[in-house]
């Protein structure tokens, strides 16, 4: 909500956590938890169904708790001027090599052209919920989107925006936390 640009957020959660979630979120939070599903694109499916007649959906991973406000108005601002997709990228600095079964290297992708996606990743409601119709394989929603044949525009990420899945990653995030505290934001 600090972004000004987001009317409600629906959390999908595991059913056994509806409640536990629920409790978690001030009373005054414009959230509903709803419970998702299995995988990934059952849990967004469920979350379409609560979105109702809005005109634009973001899709947000709670593992990049760090996101910050900016980058969230920055998506609304492309949709709201007329994109029907649009994602957050940053370019990749690091050299990628493809491998085959064994692990022999098989090529080295010209890494200028690509980026790392971040989320959250907006979309028109209704071309998302197309791109719904048939999830299968993809490994985002962006990724489904484009199997419609519609572009995916990018704008740049922001590092602050990375994904907390690994113990690493948690301490990184510690120490930007603990960062914030001590400049006073």
């Amino acid at each position: 909500m600090a972004a000004g640009v987001v009317d409600e957020i629906i959390v999908m959660v595991p059913a056994q956590l509806v409640e536990a979630t629920a409790a978690l979120l001030p009373a005054a939070a414009p959230a509903r938890i709803v419970a998702g599903g299995a995988e990934r694109t059952d849990s967004v499916r469920a979350g379409l169904a609560y979105a109702g007649a809005a005109d634009h959906v973001l899709v947000h991973d709670a593992a990049r708790a760090l996101t910050p406000p900016d980058l969230i108005a920055r998506v609304v601002a492309e949709l709201r001027a007329g994109r029907q997709a649009v994602i957050p990228a940053l370019p990749v600095v690091d050299t990628v090599k493809s491998v085959d079964s064994a692990g022999v290297v098989t090529g080295t992708p010209d890494r200028s052209a690509l980026r790392a996606v971040q989320t959250p990743q907006g979309f028109a409601a209704e071309v998302l919920r197309r791109a719904y119709e048939h999830p299968e394989g993809a490994t985002d929603d962006a990724g489904l989107v484009e199997r419609l044949g519609i572009d995916v525009h990018t704008i740049p990420g922001d590092p602050l925006a990375f994904k907390i899945t690994t113990p690493l990653d948690l301490r990184l995030a510690e120490a930007v936390l603990d960062g914030r505290q001590v400049a006073g934001r």
